[in-house]
């Protein structure tokens, strides 16, 4: 397969210092990069940087580029699977909604026949104005994708819609747009050159919901009851799964992580809560219950905070069972087409997990022993137990785990792409 091909225009704005990771992370992707920069670009980034980091020149003059006997300003444009604008300025926007060519970057975008990624970053203000609304709304209609931005602190002060996503939400925007055929729109300019996948993305289309962390159950307004779960292999888990192309929900309980690029988050924290967005979160080809949910809560909350009372006799705490998530999903008339469970054990593992399995009546159950590798830690080593049997794998970190794994559910979600029978 041939590298995919990215023109990236770098427009003005202070946000332009995220293109230089964006650069980086294309070609840790093997994506071939081609940069042009504005001259409010290379007031904050360098032609040198960009150039060191994409191994290719950066254009920055309509007038310097080669061999304009053969029209060179089009031969670029013409040249990439995509075109990503990146940071796209207010006014580089406004430009392009208007067809304005005066400077190299807009002539580009105006002789493209090529799919455009728009990347907006400027003041809320900005963002929020009817012109540039009007903007986008032209942009897109011309077929033009134009992400939204992020909400967030920005340079000048203000708060709001309006920052640069992060790039790595950008580097999955733009794998998923070389995934995918041309949106409708642009069909009479583009030439449908292939547009298979820069990076393996055998879950592309594929929607993954994915349980993480612990789960928080109130005894009064200070105390609950919860377990040592930190999240961590479930977070790696959605992000495992984002980055091979699926829509991933992750249903997180009360954990201090960072949201994995391109996964829809929903907080909750209590077990009553994670089964309410779990079944909201339905329909979907696979869930991978990681969560580790309490199994009881208090029957009844206290509504002030439980004192002592001096007489040394402990308050009696009655319990209920929690809603079984694993359970109800494996009978539900929307049970995904996968459905995995994680066991974690301190003894017995192998056959507290086979038990589990024809308990839950799920299609996997990982099970992995804390007594090793204590809830919370870096690594884990799990055995996959299905009806075929057990499947155990080394000691690993985290990270390691949820790539494997998702690569086991993309062979039964995609056989094809992925090569089993």
């Amino acid at each position: 397969m041939a590298a995919a091909r990215i023109l990236l225009i770098i427009g003005g704005g202070i946000a332009a210092y995220k293109s230089i990771e964006l650069v980086r992370l294309m070609k840790k992707a093997d994506i071939e990069v081609r940069c042009v920069l504005t001259r409010g670009g290379e007031q904050f980034v360098t032609p040198l940087t960009l150039a060191a980091l994409s191994e290719n020149p950066v254009h920055t003059n309509i007038f310097d580029l080669k061999d304009e006997v053969e029209m060179g300003h089009i031969q670029l444009s013409r040249q990439a699977d995509l075109v990503v604008v990146c940071p796209a300025t207010a006014d580089l926007m406004a430009k392009m909604a208007a067809g304005i060519a005066d400077d190299l970057a807009t002539t580009l975008l105006l002789a493209t026949d090529k799919p455009v990624l728009a990347v907006p970053a400027m003041n809320v203000r900005m963002w929020l104005h009817p012109a540039t609304k009007r903007n986008v709304r032209t942009l897109r209609s011309d077929g033009v994708t134009v992400m939204e931005p992020d909400e967030g602190a920005m340079a000048c002060g203000e708060y709001g819609p309006g920052r640069l996503p992060e790039p790595e939400a950008v580097s999955k925007a733009i794998a998923d747009m070389l995934a995918s055929p041309p949106a409708s729109g642009r069909e009479d300019l583009v030439s449908q050159p292939d547009f298979a996948p820069a990076i393996h993305r055998p879950l592309f289309g594929r929607r993954i919901l994915v349980t993480a962390g612990p789960t928080h159950e109130a005894i009064d307004p200070v105390r609950y009851i919860a377990n040592r779960s930190s999240g961590r292999q479930g977070f790696a888990i959605a992000a495992a799964a984002a980055e091979a192309g699926a829509e991933v929900t992750l249903v997180a309980g009360p954990v201090a992580l960072p949201t994995p690029a391109g996964v829809l988050r929903i907080d909750v924290e209590s077990a009553r809560e994670m089964a309410a967005a779990v079944e909201a979160a339905l329909p979907a080809d696979a869930a991978i219950m990681v969560a580790a949910v309490a199994d009881w809560r208090a029957a009844d909350v206290a509504a002030v905070k439980i004192k002592k009372d001096g007489s040394s006799t402990v308050p009696p705490l009655a319990l209920a069972e929690n809603p079984d998530i694993l359970a109800m999903l494996a009978v539900s008339p929307r049970r995904p087409r996968l459905l995995i469970g994680f066991a974690a054990e301190t003894h017995d593992v192998l056959a507290h997990a086979q038990a589990k399995l024809a308990k839950k009546r799920c299609d996997w159950i990982v099970a992995n022993n804390i007594a090793a590798d204590p809830m919370g830690g870096e690594v884990n080593r799990v055995h996959i137990v299905s009806a075929a049997g057990v499947d155990s794998w080394d000691r690993m970190a985290k990270d390691d785990v949820a790539r494997k794994l998702i690569e086991k559910v993309a062979h039964v979600l995609h056989p094809t792409i992925t090569g089993t029978d």
